[in-house]
């Protein structure tokens, strides 16, 4: 069994690739992989000290609706989270929408056959809001995450960037988390690798 967790902002276009591998990898593993997505907010990184928080900022709200939209889903509609959370991220990277813009979150919602209302009824509860503010901190406080993807497994946490994105390979895809997988928890003694140019 895998066990593991991938913190996401729906803004980086490195947690879309990452996202992807996970999703479509998930549906080679199946039962062999348990995932657990973690909301992340960039933006509250950049929060200088004394400054409102996101999570309290109104002026941040459209911020941070896609990432409560996507929260709301995983929570509360798991069936239809992994098309969601694919086309949320498609529809900031792929198709250059705006998902502050409610309409564009709620067109997401519909075409995955979600009742955008409820969705959104649930998010202005604050639920979500609650849930992403707590789920970001624990992830500062017990693993020292500082962006995303941050891949968590067991006491380790590693900041991962893929490239590439992996098409409809689903066999390719799950062998590249696992192959992330293993560096993360079979060698801890790797700190930082990183290519000083990307091939094109």
């Amino acid at each position: 069994m895998r066990d593991f967790a991938v913190t996401w902002d729906y803004r980086c276009p490195f947690a879309r690739n990452f996202a992807e591998h996970v999703l479509l990898g998930q549906t080679d593993a199946g039962d062999a992989w348990q995932v657990r997505w973690v909301p992340f907010s960039l933006n509250q990184t950049k929060v200088a000290e004394g400054d409102l928080d996101v999570w309290d900022d109104p002026e941040m709200a459209g911020a941070r609706m896609a990432v409560e939209v996507g929260i709301a889903v995983r929570d509360g509609w798991p069936d239809a989270f992994p098309e969601v959370h694919r086309a949320l991220f498609a529809a900031r990277h792929d198709q250059g929408r705006d998902i502050r813009d409610h309409d564009v979150v709620a067109d997401v919602l519909t075409a995955h056959g979600l009742d955008a209302d409820k969705v959104f009824n649930v998010v202005l509860d604050c639920g979500p809001r609650d849930t992403f503010r707590a789920e970001h901190e624990a992830a500062v406080r017990d693993h020292r995450v500082f962006g995303v993807p941050t891949v968590i497994a067991g006491d380790q946490a590693v900041f991962i960037r893929l490239v590439d994105r992996p098409g409809s390979d689903a066999t390719k895809a799950r062998r590249t988390v696992e192959r992330c997988l293993d560096l993360v928890t079979g060698w801890t003694n790797l700190n930082e690798f990183k290519h000083t140019s990307i091939p094109h």
